[in-house]
């Protein structure tokens, strides 16, 4: 009776997990759709800086102030893609002066392919080996502390290596992220898709700003 009840417990949270996992990707496939047309439609109004950052410190406001309330309720979804048009909105002008660069183009493309292959390959990794990557939480949070204070201090040095640098760690760190949060949904750490969900979407969105700085700076090079 015993062993019955254990594995249907096992069945009951195997379900649980798969309908979060299944939420989360369709949820996010659609967020990151839905942060391409605006994304275009900002580099189509030829929005300048100013209007991409506004966008973008409005949608950090949504997550620090509004998501957490409403993660819970079917409002989280309106949430969640209102953030998400706003950083897609943002992204537009950094897109915009890409791809006015020489083979502008192929850059974002390079960067665009590199970070779909990248979070394909390492989040599929975390879900079929379905390892605990949770020991990674406090490297992560300190690695991101550090690049934060480098960046903040890069504004007033503005070195082109450092920029290299945090533009190299940015991307190291989100590899780690995506494992991490991943590994979250797969073992129990992570159970509401809604905040999943934008957990990933932040980790997708600084690999490929991260990928571009870097492959623009190559190219600057040349």
């Amino acid at each position: 009776m015993r062993a019955n009840t254990a594995f249907s417990s096992h069945e009951t949270a195997v379900r649980v997990t798969n309908k979060l996992i299944r939420n989360t990707y369709t949820l996010l496939s659609l967020t990151l759709l839905f942060s391409a047309v605006t994304c275009l439609i900002a580099v189509e109004m030829g929005v300048g800086r100013g209007g991409g950052m506004i966008a973008s410190m409005m949608a950090l406001g949504l997550i620090w102030f509004v998501l957490p309330r409403t993660a819970q309720s079917g409002a989280g979804i309106g949430v969640v893609f209102a953030v998400t048009g706003l950083l897609g909105f943002g992204l537009g002008p950094v897109i915009n002066a890409y791809l006015h660069m020489t083979n502008g183009s192929q850059i974002v493309f390079t960067a665009l392919g590199g970070t779909g292959v990248i979070f394909l390959g390492l989040s599929g990794y975390a879900l079929t080996t379905k390892r605990d990557f949770n020991f990674m939480g406090g490297f992560l949070f300190v690695g991101m502390l550090v690049v934060l204070g480098a960046a903040l201090l890069n504004i007033f040095l503005a070195i082109p290596a450092l920029t290299l640098s945090i533009s190299a760690v940015v991307v190291m760190l989100m590899s780690g992220f995506i494992l991490y949060d991943t590994s979250r949904m797969v073992n129990g750490g992570e159970t509401n898709y809604v905040i999943a969900t934008i957990s990933l979407y932040l980790n997708i969105l600084n690999l490929f700003t991260s990928l571009l700085q870097l492959l623009g700076l190559a190219n600057s090079d040349d």
